[in-house]
């Protein structure tokens, strides 16, 4: 560490995007964060050069019109002794109704990014127009295929994936006002499998009214942790929140 820079927390922040703020994309969420800190008087990092931005790291981008109960954000503090309840405390009232920080923790210098360290995501779906008996015959087959050959448009160029390693769990939930739930653990590397790919790789194709994001994972000495578990700075607060 360079002896003349004023010492820094990184503090990671778990959050929540419910309701109909689910039609914000990931980049005007970014900018609501900004905005969001910038009215706390909290002392965020600055990037250099003529247009300073707040030094925010947000984790796996989420599909606009998808939930989320678990969301990740690293923030950088110009100050060595920002605390997690200071930030949570400071965030109250200042985020727009649907977006809400759940938990933190101080993070210890030289971790892994949030986009290369999460592992695999679970997604809760609500699906219109099926019926229970039809959807685990779906989830069955699904389970059972060998491949799932997905194509996807990258870089102006057709790419094609076998995406059934990365079907981690399947099950059929409970049924809903609307239809059924269906439950499913889908990894993130080298590539992130999409519920809407994962609907989309077996006939029937059922149609979503919801989809929700409510944990990610990172997988660590044969362990499957939460973000806010891993990564933890030696200090006694550095875990708030978290569930």
């Amino acid at each position: 560490m360079n002896p003349n820079q004023p010492p820094r927390t990184r503090i990671r922040l778990r959050y929540g995007k419910l309701g109909r703020i689910r039609f914000t994309s990931h980049r005007d969420v970014a900018r609501i964060w900004e905005r969001s800190l910038r009215r706390t008087g909290l002392p965020v990092a600055q990037t250099e050069g003529f247009s300073p931005r707040a030094k925010l790291h947000f984790g796996l981008a989420l599909a606009t019109g998808y939930e989320s109960e678990a969301e990740y954000l690293d923030i950088d503090f110009a100050s060595g002794d920002v605390t997690v309840e200071e930030v949570l405390g400071a965030l109250a009232g200042m985020l727009p109704d649907g977006i809400s920080a759940i938990g933190g923790k101080v993070l210890s210098a030289g971790g892994m990014s949030l986009q290369q360290a999460v592992t695999s995501c679970d997604w809760d779906i609500e699906l219109v127009d099926a019926r229970p008996v039809d959807l685990l015959q779906w989830v069955e087959q699904v389970r059972g295929a060998t491949t799932l050959v997905v194509t996807r448009e990258r870089k102006g160029r057709q790419i094609t994936d076998d995406l059934a390693p990365q079907v981690r769990a399947l099950e059929v939930g409970e049924p809903t006002s609307r239809g059924v739930r269906l439950l499913a653990t889908l990894g993130t590397q080298p590539r992130a499998f999409r519920p809407s790919e994962l609907l989309a790789s077996h006939e029937p194709v059922y149609r979503p009214v919801l989809v929700r994001r409510t944990r990610q994972w990172i997988e660590q000495d044969g362990a499957r942790l939460e973000p806010l578990e891993v990564g933890a700075a030696p200090m006694p607060h550095t875990l708030v929140g978290a569930r």
